[in-house]
């Protein structure tokens, strides 16, 4: 290597960083013990900003454009170098690109249930996660509240800390809010909205901007969602003899389907214990004992050695008064009768058929 080749080396001409990580926030310039010429050309593109370091202290902050390494570039820090000379040999200064893009994707999510307030359930407990994005909005303040001297500095390393600090201020925005959960869950739009405005002030100490919360989803625990289902059911079915009707047309557009078919039944069941209810209340029973059906046989119950005996048809009532066997003291029941009764009054034209006694020989 000759003299020219070293000194070359020695001294950078081209100050430039092209990002090809996609997370990579701060970016310190690899000089390696290089010095920087007076002269060389440091390219700041746009969605960036360089920051000039010298002796420990933030000298200038650069925006997008092509700058040429001169005093005229850089008056603060010639001042502090106190040039006396122009500034015509090369100085040592560490050059810190600030990526200012949207960093999008990262994510936020309640590790345990928030318990609040609610105004229709009163106490609730609800998860919730999302996504959010940031960007560098104040390079120096980034720089001296987190950065300091790391060399590449990423969202990893950020990222946890930021989702730390949003769940440690939701649950006082939501208190503030006194959002219904089930608004909240309505439009996560707006709600991200919302929390988006709250939170700002927040990232702003670090030197950020909290361009976009996203909510993705809120969650009440499984006992408290089953509830809600089985309520919305509730408010679904509406009048009772209309949902009824309508299950009974599903039933049978759907015969083919289990589901179905068990609705079906179910709702037969339904309607024939109506109309057994109906029956019950438009035909109550009477203390008037109806008449026999046509044909049918009366039967009797006959009083006989103080024991019930029977029932028997009149043929067979006929032929024990025939025998002597029932008298017209017997004691004999029918239905509709309201007690026992003796023969005589209850079956008197078949006494009358008995042949008087015989006379004396």
């Amino acid at each position: 290597m000759g003299l020219f080749d070293w000194l070359s080396g020695e001294f950078i001409d081209v100050i430039e960083w092209i990002d090809d990580t996609h997370d990579t926030m701060v970016y310190r310039f690899n000089r390696q013990g290089n010095e920087i010429k007076y002269g060389a050309k440091l390219t700041v593109r746009e969605s960036q900003v360089a920051i000039f370091v010298n002796e420990g202290q933030i000298a200038d902050i650069l925006t997008p454009g092509i700058y040429e390494l001169e005093t005229k570039n850089l008056p603060i820090l010639t001042k502090l170098q106190h040039w006396d000379h122009g500034f015509n040999s090369p100085f040592k200064a560490e050059v810190y690109f600030v990526n200012t893009k949207r960093f999008t994707d990262l994510k936020w999510g309640t590790k345990n249930p928030i318990m609040l307030r609610d105004p229709e359930f009163a106490m609730v407990r609800l998860r919730a996660f999302g996504t959010y994005e940031i960007r560098i909005s104040d390079p120096r303040a980034f720089m001296l509240e987190i950065v300091g001297t790391d060399g590449e500095f990423t969202t990893d390393e950020i990222e946890s800390q930021l989702t730390n600090l949003i769940l440690s201020k939701l649950p006082t925005i939501l208190a503030e809010s006194k959002t219904p959960v089930l608004d909240m869950a309505r439009d996560y739009g707006l709600f991200g909205e919302y929390l988006s405005q709250h939170l700002k002030p927040y990232f702003q100490e670090y030197g950020l901007e909290l361009t976009k919360i996203l909510v993705e989803n809120i969650s009440l625990p499984a006992e408290v969602e089953k509830a809600l289902d089985e309520r919305t059911s509730r408010q679904i079915t509406g009048n009772l003899d209309d949902n009824l009707k309508y299950q009974s047309a599903k039933a049978f557009e759907n015969s083919n389907s289990t589901m179905s078919d068990m609705a079906g039944m179910a709702m037969g069941m339904a309607m024939a214990q109506q109309m057994a209810d109906g029956m019950k209340t438009t035909n109550q029973p009477s203390n008037a004992t109806p008449p026999p059906l046509p044909n049918q046989v009366a039967q009797y119950f006959v009083a006989l050695n103080n024991q019930q005996m029977g029932p028997y048809s009149l043929t067979q009532i006929q032929e024990s008064i025939n025998s002597g066997q029932i008298t017209k003291d017997t004691l004999v029941w029918t239905q509709g009768m309201s007690g026992w009764q003796k023969a005589s009054e209850v079956l008197s034209n078949y006494f009358t058929q008995t042949p008087p006694p015989l006379p004396p020989q």
